[in-house]
């Protein structure tokens, strides 16, 4: 049976200032997340589990980090050339400007288009935790002879007022846009929600050449406030709802549609709780839709001793003797020295934490050394004057110097990109 021709623009160009200082040196895209993964491995993976295995990702600001991550952790296949994730940084062909928005990125890479002659495009964000199968919106969008379809998630209605707002009829035809509403429309069959834009597209080829064109015609720059909004009045756009996809192997603890804008500092520092825990709300592990990343080659973890309760440790971390974790991710080559205390700490790869430090509600990022005896967590004011605090009073500390701690008589290296 022949198959769809897809291809897939990500775009992975977010500076997430709202994460600051954790995109202080790089994108939010490539921004940690859990023990071993990166933010864009979410709908990387998405799309590869979906057999959308021809994908651009489209980078912009501050991408080195973002190009080594996909370097090291994304070869498909170097045999089959219809396989692969490729960098694509702005190209400039039609003037001496970055991307502007996400329907000018996408337009000055349109000769890739033309290239591939797909049947859909599909453009979607690198900026959220989430699993989908992109095959089941696809078969919406053939299924109701779509121009373009909109991933949505159905939100409370009070809440919705910070989303892009759909409005739709009970099969999913789009009547309107909102854009922040102050009264937002609720879903059909359902007044205590409303549809949000999760900002992922199915585009016919044919239709979003034509529009990519007429957008540069007009100065438009974006899919969202533009395009999209225009196509409406010729087009046939819909919206399929995220709340019908079906991901095999989810357990019956998780939270079925699971979706999370990690935007924020809170956002991103509560959503590393969903993946705690005996019965997570968001099980990380999952061999019938797995979430790929770096293949590290480094050795194992190793507890020398203490007590852990609730926590994930990345490769090659080591823990030393009396340490106590709770509610705790530490990722790799992390060192624990003595008597450390931590509690909802997310300590990053090739961090150091001296003797007798006590830690609580911090994120510690890269290449850092917490001095011995420190004490982060416990005074606000005190922290804020050396480090950020977020609106709920999480304590995060930049990214230190690349090799900030070397290998040491009592353990652990240093090593891997500062970003």
């Amino acid at each position: 049976m022949q198959t769809d021709r897809i291809i897939a623009f990500v775009m992975a160009g977010g500076q997430g200032s709202r994460l600051q200082p954790l995109t202080a040196a790089r994108s939010k895209p490539s921004v940690p997340f859990g023990a071993r993964y990166r933010i864009v491995d979410f709908v990387l993976s998405n799309l590869v589990n979906s057999q959308i295995r021809t994908i651009y990702l489209l980078v912009q600001y501050k991408s080195q980090s973002l190009i080594e991550h996909v370097r090291k952790s994304w070869t498909i296949s170097p045999l089959l050339p219809d396989q692969f994730v490729t960098v694509v940084p702005p190209q400039m062909m039609s003037g001496e400007s970055w991307f502007q928005g996400t329907a000018d990125a996408v337009h000055q890479n349109i000769g890739l288009i033309e290239t591939h002659a797909p049947d859909l495009v599909a453009v979607f964000g690198a900026d959220h935790i989430y699993r989908m199968d992109l095959r089941q919106m696809v078969d919406f969008h053939k299924d109701r002879k779509a121009d373009v379809t909109i991933a949505a998630l159905p939100v409370p209605l009070r809440e919705a007022t910070s989303f892009g707002v759909i409005a739709a009829d009970p099969d999913g035809r789009i009547r309107a846009f909102q854009e922040k509403p102050a009264n937002p429309t609720s879903m059909p069959g359902d007044p205590s929600q409303a549809f949000a834009s999760m900002g992922n597209y199915i585009f016919n080829t044919d239709v979003l050449m034509a529009a990519l064109e007429e957008a540069r015609r007009n100065g438009e720059t974006d899919f969202g406030g533009h395009v999209l909004p225009r196509l409406l009045r010729t087009h046939d756009l819909f919206a399929y709802d995220f709340a019908t996809n079906e991901i095999p192997g989810i357990k019956p603890f998780e939270q079925r549609v699971y979706w999370r804008d990690v935007g924020s500092i809170d956002a991103y520092f509560d959503a590393h709780k969903d993946v705690l825990g005996a019965e997570p709300v968001f099980d990380m592990f999952n061999p019938q839709w797995p979430i790929f990343s770096s293949n590290y080659q480094g050795p194992v973890a190793r507890v020398l001793g203490g007590e852990l309760r609730n926590t994930l440790l990345g490769a090659a971390t080591v823990i030393h003797d009396g340490v106590r974790i709770k509610d705790s991710i530490i990722r790799r080559e992390a060192v624990i020295e003595d008597d450390v205390e931590l509690e909802d700490c997310i300590v990053m790869d090739y961090t150091r934490i001296g003797r007798g430090a006590k830690l609580r509600r911090v994120i510690i990022d890269r290449h850092n050394h917490i001095e011995p005896g420190d004490r982060i967590g416990f005074d606000p004011e005190a922290d804020r004057q050396r480090f950020h605090l977020s609106e709920s009073g999480i304590t995060v500390i930049a990214s230190g110097r690349k090799g900030y701690f070397a290998r040491g008589p009592r353990g652990g290296s240093a090593g891997g990109y500062s970003g």
